[in-house]
């Protein structure tokens, strides 16, 4: 079941989020937040890096469609020379 609580905006639109719900979050000072508005509401949604198990996942996966589009490693050094370049 979803949490409830209450709180306050204030004159800089802060708004702090309750204790328990950043600590059944593991929200730390300084986690970024993605901010939706859906009609009436707002939405907070943390930005949280991968953790290592779901990074190695992502790692495979994008390995076998780089595979699967027959991308070799010199493709992937040429393409990251050429984004260097054009900073």
């Amino acid at each position: 079941m979803a949490e409830v609580a209450t709180t306050i905006m204030s004159s800089k639109g802060q708004v702090v989020i309750p204790e328990k719900m950043r600590e059944n979050l593991s929200l730390k000072k300084g986690t970024e937040f993605v901010v939706i508005s859906s009609g009436d509401a707002l939405i907070l949604k943390p930005i949280l890096p991968p953790s290592v198990k779901q990074f190695s996942a992502l790692l495979d996966k994008a390995k076998k469609e780089a595979k699967k589009a027959g991308l070799k490693k010199a493709d992937l050094e040429n393409a990251l020379s050429e984004a260097r370049r054009s900073r």
